[in-house]
């Protein structure tokens, strides 16, 4: 008997493999349910024929039927298959499933969150673009689900574990550590002709290839200051962010007395996805050890005049409503846009300003008022290219 049925949105990506690797280590423990991709349908049938769920889903529905075939071509069509949004609805509210694990990038992870924990399913949330566009309406669904919101980001798994067992009136300030990331100590001079390719060089962390370009322009870290803000109930004021390039320090707790907690460890994203399914339980791993000794540890102050992106999202956490939304949308667009070389490094933040001073903000959005403004920021984004 198992002790965890799991559902894996974005199995295909970073994150979702390596909680497979933690299944795969674990046989006893865990159970796999379901299986979702945005299009990488030969990657989710190596993994269907390797952990046999009973559900896959491909987020484009123009793979359905290329899935269909591929699975009956391996003999696996017992399985269950969905695609689109229904899909990922489906596989992330399944009676089956005890523990969602949400690993999908950008926008297309708010529905399916919020269907989990309306369906009181456990959440563990990789998605930090969900509690940026809609941190309000899912936080209030997390405190009405009987179903917990579990973070895997490493920096806010940091902080959850540094204040368990404490009191939130003792908490002072959370301190997010960033990496940097390649471009670290760089002038906005060197990165006029800055590549994709360059962006793309993580010095510690081996992600995709979104979260990789937004931790170069530091905009990942003003996501996690939003992120942090919703999970942990705490007002922008007292987040702060430090460099830390490393990547040892993964976030501190400063409470009212002084008194500093840290988690430590290696830049191992497995670390806390373990943490997250196996949550309150520690499990026992082989992973790589820190050896302190092997570091000199280093702080240094954000450069926000060099890197601006960090200031928008605090800007845009601090007025909220949709705001944040535009943010999130406007960044997803001009990444892409600099992955497909339309823009450049330095236009990713004048173009999430532009649309952000253009944004008559809602103050109270439903989520269907957050879909729609999604949706506007994306094309003016595209407008605003020059």
């Amino acid at each position: 008997m198992f002790e965890k049925n799991i559902s894996i949105l974005g199995s295909t990506g970073s994150i979702g493999t390596q909680t497979l690797e933690i299944v795969e280590n674990n046989p006893d423990k865990y159970n796999v349910v379901a299986l979702t991709t945005n299009s990488n349908i030969d990657t989710l049938i190596n993994q269907a024929k390797k952990f046999h769920p009973n559900l896959l889903v491909v987020n484009d529905s123009s793979l359905k039927d290329e899935l269909w075939n591929k699975l009956k071509e391996e003999n696996l069509n017992n399985i269950k298959i969905a695609s689109g949004q229904e899909g990922m609805i489906q596989a992330g509210e399944m009676a089956e499933a005890e523990l969602v694990v949400v690993s999908v990038v950008g926008f297309s992870g708010v529905i399916p969150t919020i269907s989990a924990l309306k369906a009181d399913k456990d959440v563990a949330l990789a998605n930090k673009e969900t509690l940026v566009a809609a941190g309000e309406q899912v936080m209030r669904l997390s405190h009405q689900s009987k179903g917990r919101l579990l973070p895997i980001d490493s920096e806010h798994s940091a902080i959850f574990q540094a204040l368990m067992g404490e009191k939130n009136d003792s908490v002072n300030k959370l301190i997010l550590t960033a990496s940097g990331g390649p471009f670290f100590g760089k002038t906005k001079e060197e990165l006029y002709n800055i590549s994709p390719k360059d962006a793309l060089k993580h010095p510690n962390w081996d992600m995709g290839n979104k979260i990789s370009i937004d931790s170069a322009t530091l905009m990942n870290k003003g996501l996690e200051v939003i992120e942090a803000h919703w999970l942990f109930n705490i007002p922008f004021e007292q987040i702060d962010v430090v460099i830390h390039p490393q990547s040892i320090v993964h976030s501190l707790v400063e409470f009212v007395d002084g008194a500093m907690k840290a988690e430590l460890g290696l830049p191992d994203m497995r670390i806390p996805i373990q943490f997250a399914l196996g949550y309150p339980q520690r499990e026992a791993n082989n992973f790589e050890r820190l050896d302190l000794t092997d570091f000199d540890l280093t702080f240094k102050k954000p450069d926000t005049k060099t890197f601006p992106c960090l200031s928008l999202a605090y800007q845009a956490g601090k007025i909220g409503g949709s705001m944040p939304c535009v943010l999130n949308a406007a960044n997803e667009q001009a990444v892409y846009q600099f992955l497909a070389k339309k823009i450049t490094f330095l236009q990713i933040p004048e173009l999430i300003e532009k649309v952000m001073e253009k944004h008559e903000v809602i103050k109270n959005p439903s989520i269907e008022n957050l879909i729609s403004v999604d949706n506007w920021a994306r094309k003016a984004t595209d407008e605003n290219i020059t």
